[in-house]
């Protein structure tokens, strides 16, 4: 198994258009968590381009690239890009990797 991250790239009308797809986002994002593939996700609220950011765990970015490539907000355009990146976690609870003490 290894990390990856999904990155979002949402439209700067994102907060005005995602009530209509937001429910059937959020179904798609519960399955992929009952699944046990999506471990957090959420979007930046900080000043500049709005982003989303979706941590994944799974055994192949494949993984990652389907859930997006099915995702309402990629379907529909609220996400005008995504990518991938694979992440090596080292420290804390969950990382993957950890450095021997």
């Amino acid at each position: 198994m290894k990390h990856y991250l999904l990155f979002y790239d949402y439209t700067a009308d994102y907060l005005e258009r995602r009530t209509a797809l937001r429910p059937a986002h959020l179904v798609h994002a519960r399955a992929a968590v009952a699944r046990g593939e999506l471990d957090v996700a959420g979007a930046c609220t900080d000043p500049g381009a709005p982003i989303g950011v979706l941590v994944f765990k799974a055994s192949d970015r494949s993984v990652v690239e389907d859930f997006a490539r099915a995702d309402p907000y990629v379907r529909e355009g609220l996400a005008v890009r995504w990518h991938v990146r694979e992440w090596t976690t080292v420290m804390g609870p969950h990382a993957l990797t950890p450095i021997p003490e």
